[in-house]
């Protein structure tokens, strides 16, 4: 994907970024969004992780995320911000509109293909989050130390000469609950889509990348989930009436001098004096 053209891709949705952790691949997603050109981006909940932000930590590639957001509001793109539970603050901040972005709680996007896509971070069908929120954030603190060790490991595994592993997805497809809660969360998102008429039924929350037919006594759907930026680096791309999930590839992006838009911080400086002024209220 070398040269300095762009993409076009109608709508693209991201979630489980979570800005301000170590296991973010904040380098890898700004090159993603540098090269490409959406008309629409749905950020699904889970971008900024306001559970484990720390002053400490926040350096100049996570900033560039969020420039790089910004630049394309500056360009006329519609951004739709979607809370999380990991971004739960933002949820005070429902209907607030800064320039082209506008926070929710979730949407439903009209496609060009005349179908409907109910679009929800997915953290409301988690019991962990609606009954023991503490342990779920102990469970993030852990999560971004698995993160952190299978980095190194595979540090030494390229060193060695084989190729890397993902110790939380070896878990997760080991550890049968953890089977079985994808699996009951996937349909359980696919029947509330279903008995609202709904074409497609689009989350984030649990990292895993999907696309699938979800059929039921009552219907069918198309299930998806734009999987994170931690471990599987993808994105949901829907183009010429086609949803596809986009999966990261270092060897696609070559090294290219940087592009700053001059209008980046003038709207990035809006966009913080308007979260000041409404959190004040």
């Amino acid at each position: 994907m070398g040269g300095t053209e762009k993409r076009k891709v109608d709508v693209v949705v991201l979630s489980d970024v979570h800005l301000g952790t170590y296991g973010c691949h904040a380098d890898e997603l700004n090159k993603y969004l540098k090269s490409i050109q959406p008309g629409r981006l749905i950020l699904n909940g889970d971008i900024i992780d306001i559970w484990q932000f720390s002053k400490r930590y926040w350096p100049q590639s996570h900033m560039k995320v969020v420039k790089s957001i910004v630049s394309l509001m500056t360009k006329g793109v519609k951004v739709t911000y979607i809370t999380g539970n990991h971004d739960e603050m933002l949820r005070k901040f429902t209907g607030l509109k800064i320039g082209k972005m506008k926070i929710k709680d979730k949407t439903v996007l009209k496609l060009s293909n005349g179908k409907s896509a109910w679009i929800f971070h997915g953290d409301v069908f988690d019991v962990t989050m609606q009954h023991s929120k503490w342990l779920a954030k102990l469970g993030a603190v852990g999560y971004d130390t698995l993160i952190l060790l299978n980095r190194f490991i595979n540090h030494i595994s390229v060193w060695m000469g084989r190729g890397k592993i993902s110790l939380s997805k070896k878990i997760k497809d080991s550890v049968k609950s953890a089977v079985k809660f994808i699996n009951n969360f996937e349909r359980t998102a696919a029947d509330i889509g279903i008995s609202n008429g709904y074409d497609y039924v689009v989350c984030g929350h649990i990292h895993q990348p999907e696309i699938r037919e979800i059929h039921t006594d009552k219907g069918s759907i198309t299930y998806m989930n734009s999987g994170d930026w931690i471990e599987n680096l993808t994105a949901l791309e829907y183009n010429d009436g086609q949803w596809s999930i986009y999966k990261y590839n270092e060897a696609d992006f070559p090294h290219e001098e940087e592009f700053v838009d001059p209008n980046q911080q003038e709207l990035f400086n809006k966009m913080l004096e308007e979260f000041m002024v409404k959190g004040k209220k």
